[in-house]
């Protein structure tokens, strides 16, 4: 089959890539996806209940709304509440701060519109310039070159009702604090497709080397990611530790400069908080001083506090660290279900306990 996107569906395929994972012949492993769209597709393809003995799957910080603490959204709800029209995206709007969600907000009020990207936000702006607006933007380097190219936009054409609430994060610093994590027991990574096309395959070489895990960059197809474990199992089976990128129709070794130019551009690289994995020293993207005039934090909410106030009894944290599997929350699907959602996992399309519970519904076991 010539054609790759067929072969990432053809169903022959797949069947020989299961029977080579049953094959396996290696130690007992722990396998982190850190990718929201990973873990739909595994959870969608009921993945972990055909895995060989040993084998394990675990859901990582790869999604932006998950892993974005209470703080940021008690940040974005004061905005809010203080006039200015607050976009983000839909999943955001779901998420509770300390008291309460965007949603809420909006339905007493208060300006929160929901848009697809930074550059819709700035399209507000421009159509309404007797408006402040402010992005919260969250997300890895998938997304956040998009909101430094928005930002450059309205510097060159002087549009100052345009701010952003930089949530965004930076994905190495966060798999790297999870190796060094003495209760996470991960023994290799299946790598985001999407963050990659920007950071290039070769990103993660020193995790691979420095602490000996297999890195295998995968899409999001079916037989993609069925590649992408057959891969990992064949280095973990032959004690090999190494960067592959199965997925090189859409990313390659080396990074895109033009996407890491931009937002070298407009970001600085701070200290930033995670839910689950705390504050990580240089895994935040905070706009430079150039572009302060667009920084909503600085200009709405210097020398403010918030106090980020997890919801009570939420375990998004244990399920962010792969340290506890969605169905182990004593929460999940009682009192935690996707039409009421007590965490950030499980208002997120790509969160981890939302995918387990949709697919647990649609029959996958």
């Amino acid at each position: 089959m010539n054609n790759p996107a067929e072969a990432a569906r053809d169903p022959e395929l797949a069947s020989r890539l299961l029977e080579r994972l049953h094959r396996y012949a290696g130690p007992p492993v722990g396998v982190m996806e850190v990718c929201g769209t990973h873990t739909v597709a595994i959870a969608r393809l009921g993945l972990r209940s055909l895995l060989p003995d040993g084998v394990r799957l675990h859901s990582g910080p790869g999604c932006p709304v998950c892993v974005t603490p209470a703080r940021v959204f008690d940040e974005a709800l004061a905005l809010a509440q203080d006039g200015v029209t607050l976009a983000t995206y839909g999943d955001a709007v779901r998420v509770p701060g300390s008291a309460d969600t965007l949603g809420e907000a909006r339905s007493r009020g208060a300006a929160v519109r929901v848009v697809y990207s930074a550059l819709d936000a700035l399209e507000l702006a421009r159509r309404e310039p007797e408006r402040e607006v402010a992005f919260l933007g969250l997300g890895f380097e998938t997304t956040a070159p998009t909101v430094a190219w928005a930002v450059k936009a309205a510097r060159e054409e002087g549009r100052s009702n345009f701010s952003v609430l930089s949530a965004h994060k930076a994905l190495l610093p966060a798999m790297e604090a999870l190796l060094r994590d003495p209760e996470v027991a991960i023994g290799a990574f299946l790598c985001p497709g999407h963050a990659t096309m920007v950071l290039g395959a070769q990103a993660y070489a020193p995790l691979a080397e420095e602490y000996r895990v297999p890195c295998v960059v995968a899409g999001f197809e079916p037989n993609d990611v069925l590649v992408g474990l057959v891969r990992v199992l064949d280095q973990v089976e032959r004690g090999e530790a190494r960067v592959e990128n199965v997925y090189p129709r859409a990313v390659d070794d080396a990074p895109n400069r033009a996407a890491l130019g931009v937002l070298d551009d407009v970001f600085v690289r701070v200290g930033s908080a995670w839910r689950g994995l705390g504050e990580l020293p240089g895994s935040g993207y905070e706009l430079a001083e150039a572009y302060g005039q667009h920084d909503a934090r600085r200009r709405f909410l210097a020398g403010r506090s918030f106090p980020g106030r997890e919801p009570e009894g939420c375990r998004c944290a244990q399920v962010l660290r792969g340290v506890l599997e969605p169905r182990e929350c004593p929460l999940f699907g009682g009192r935690c279900t996707p039409e009421h959602p007590v965490g950030a996992c499980m208002v997120s399309s790509e969160g981890a306990c939302g995918a387990h519970h949709r697919y647990r519904e649609a029959g996958a076991p």
